[in-house]
């Protein structure tokens, strides 16, 4: 499988959202870009931030929307379009209600799962051939809570968690800008899991 050429952090603009959990997406794209001493410039082509990072060897450009979440699709299309990168070149960072902070999983394709980003990416592209980066931001426990619960901030200990998760997704990403997913999972879920039984 092709490596990757676009990385894509979703998450809302704005200070008021900077450090929300519905912003996970955000912050592993900054902090990718912030390890290599590199700044995100708007790009009114692209409805959204973008800037150029070496991974592994590979050039890679990363992009923040600037259109909130639930418009997504708008600048994930058109960076596409415009760097001539196909879907499979592409992964999608965000947010995940499903998994506990400090998980972080990486997969291919399937459905959005509820989230708006994915949902409005899927609808633009006509598909969901792409890869995710799901981070953990944990449940409230109750569907009528989850939407001041991903517009909130974590507590002190999920934040922790939630940068740790990301933390060693950075460590496999040389693995995925080369074409190495299956190796890449392997070695990010088992990290995970040897870290949850400390």
């Amino acid at each position: 499988m092709a490596g990757l050429r676009l990385i894509v952090g979703l998450g809302n603009p704005g200070a008021e959202y900077l450090r929300t959990r519905h912003n996970a997406g955000f912050w592993f794209v900054d902090a990718l870009a912030s390890a290599q001493g590199q700044r995100f410039g708007f790009d009114g082509k692209l409805h959204g931030e973008a800037c150029k990072v070496a991974i592994g060897g590979e050039s890679v450009w990363l992009l923040k929307p600037s259109t909130f979440m639930n418009k997504s699709g708008i600048a994930v299309a058109s960076a596409l379009r415009y760097y001539k990168i196909e879907s499979e070149q592409c992964l999608v960072a965000h947010d995940d209600l499903d998994l506990p902070p400090g998980v972080v999983r990486l997969k291919f394709d399937g459905g959005h799962g509820g989230q708006n980003g994915l949902r409005d990416i899927m609808a633009h592209l006509g598909h969901g051939k792409f890869h995710r980066l799901r981070v953990g931001i944990g449940h409230p426990g109750h569907r009528d809570q989850v939407t001041p619960w991903v517009l909130g901030r974590p507590s002190a200990a999920d934040e922790d968690a939630m940068l740790f998760g990301i933390g060693r997704a950075l460590d496999v990403l040389p693995l995925a800008t080369r074409g190495e997913f299956e190796k890449a999972m392997h070695q990010l879920h088992s990290a995970e899991a040897s870290a949850v039984k400390k």
